[in-house]
């Protein structure tokens, strides 16, 4: 049960209110404008129904998940100037065009730093040809290589991985790199936030990035201010403004930190007070990451580069920040982090799970707080278990959004009935976004099994094979089981037709949620 709300912070939910206004009025009177001139004139009122009967097939033959077009040849077909006009303001491929082009620019300069050394592949082939090409797939259409030397330490508690965090960026000598969803300027922040004005203050170069969105209930403008009056150079990702802009829906969901690119930090948490139970607003919060140490660092320290220079174009020399890293790892494995952008045409977030379920022979094992999958996606996770894979979803006992938990359960019964067993996290929420597969593989970030995650955030996480930690992941799922409630048969049963009709509604709206 939710033992205590969010308490008051100094946030800027006013201007969330106020732009979200605005940018509503703003849309409202491009569509009546439109409603009003296709009224005017039966030719107008011809050639407005030729549009959306031309813009209805461009649609359907784009290369896109067929979930994602549904939504869009529904409503046009319904209300098709008003649909035309919503497309073309929202659902355009052409309208992030620019950004596109910025980010591509970025990444063409930094994609060079890094490259696949051809001897850890090939010794990758000779243990396994199917993980092989699964690490090929991320580093040649992610452009992140795979590793053989790095140690890599799981932790099942966000709160010990968040201790160590501060552990290792006091020990820091020359950068400390920080993007992150959220970040909340209360308690648990309060103590990093010593460490990095020391830091700062011993002349370490410390930079923070967070979204705006991310953070808005927690951070107000002044916290730019104050970091930079300490010396912490701190830059918002994609501020909200009073402008229709659809890359305000492209939102930076990272959680990464780089020491001196030579440790790094990834996983599920924020730096908020809820994802360390200092508060409660959601029940026992779930959560876990990973540390890294060793020759796989310079790839999360590329991520950083990236959205650091996308937001303002800054940096010349990368070289000071990707230091030569002659590391004896201690562990023997293989990692691979990798980021995931929406403005290219790859899911490498989505491709990563499914090509695991492809590969998986006797168990699967998913935790995720929100499961709005494609229908790839679903295929894949049924096909698995008709093969006899065990696999298993962890999603929430406790909610954080009630339309999304309920699209989530909306997805239950289709997959329990082909073998799916599917877990609801009784204390509470969890947020984890791991897999872990036959004792061989796991994936650890922040991708969750939705579509916000897999088409329209900036993601990243580590793809992890016959490591150590294996057998931790393993564990914690194993640990995690017993106390989640195993709602499979419940959902095997019929549903009635009014939830059904509700849940088809759901369902198809689910892209936009």
């Amino acid at each position: 049960m939710r033992t205590e709300e969010k308490r008051s912070v100094k946030n800027s939910m006013s201007r969330l209110l106020f732009v979200g206004l605005s940018v509503l009025i703003q849309a409202a009177w491009i569509v009546i404008l439109f409603v009003k001139l296709n009224e005017y004139s039966t030719g107008i009122s011809l050639a407005s129904s030729i549009i959306a009967f031309l813009v209805v097939l461009k649609i359907y033959g784009r290369d896109m998940n067929a979930a994602m077009k549904m939504p869009w040849i529904i409503l046009i077909m319904a209300f098709p100037v008003m649909g035309v006009c919503i497309y073309f303001l929202c659902g355009h491929s052409g309208v992030n065009g620019s950004m596109r082009k910025h980010f591509e620019s970025i990444q063409k300069e930094l994609q060079g730093l890094i490259s696949q050394a051809d001897s850890v592949l090939e010794e990758l082939k000779a243990e396994d040809v199917g993980i092989a090409n699964q690490a090929w797939y991320i580093c040649k259409y992610g452009h992140y290589p795979i590793y053989n030397k790095t140690d890599v330490e799981f932790y099942g508690d966000a709160a010990d991985g968040f201790e160590a965090q501060k552990k290792a960026m006091a020990e820091a000598e020359h950068f400390i790199f920080m993007e992150y969803h959220a970040i909340e300027d209360a308690e648990s922040f309060a103590g990093m936030k010593k460490i990095l004005i020391e830091k700062a203050r011993q002349g370490v170069e410390v930079r923070i990035i967070y979204d705006d969105v991310g953070s808005i209930g927690f951070l107000s403008p002044e916290f730019v201010k104050e970091m930079e009056n300490y010396g912490i150079q701190c830059r918002i990702f994609n501020r909200v403004i009073p402008v229709l802009n659809i890359f305000m829906n492209n939102r930076d969901h990272r959680k990464i930190t780089v020491i001196d690119g030579k440790v790094g930090f990834t996983g599920g948490y924020n730096l908020a007070n809820e994802y360390f139970n200092i508060t409660h607003p959601y029940g026992q919060w779930k959560d876990t990451g990973i540390r890294l140490e060793g020759d796989a660092i310079p790839s999360l320290t590329v991520m950083f580069l990236e959205m650091w220079n996308a937001i303002k174009k800054t940096d010349t020399d990368y070289g000071q920040y990707l230091p030569e890293i002659n590391y004896e790892a201690k562990q023997k494995g293989y990692i691979q982090p990798y980021a995931d952008n929406p403005l290219d045409d790859e899911r490498v977030g989505e491709n990563v799970y499914m090509n695991i379920l492809k590969n998986a022979k006797s168990y699967a094992y998913f935790t995720t707080p929100y499961l709005i999958i494609s229908d790839e996606m679903k295929r894949e996770l049924t096909l698995a278990a008709k093969r006899g894979v065990d696999v298993r979803i962890v999603t929430p006992g406790i909610p954080d959004k009630k339309p999304v938990y309920m699209a989530t359960r909306s997805y239950y019964a289709g997959l329990v009935k082909s073998g799916v067993r599917i877990y609801e996290y009784t204390p509470g929420f969890c947020h984890a976004k791991q897999c872990v597969c036959d004792d061989e593989t796991a994936v650890v970030g922040t991708i969750n099994m939705d579509y916000r995650s897999l088409y329209l955030h900036f993601e990243n996480a580590a793809f992890i094979y016959n490591s150590p930690i294996i057998a931790d992941i393993k564990k914690d799922f194993d640990e995690l089981f017993p106390v989640c409630r195993d709602v499979t048969e419940q959902y095997r049963s019929g549903r009635s037709t009014a939830l059904r009709i509700w849940q088809c509604i759901l369902r198809l709206f689910a892209p936009l949620l």
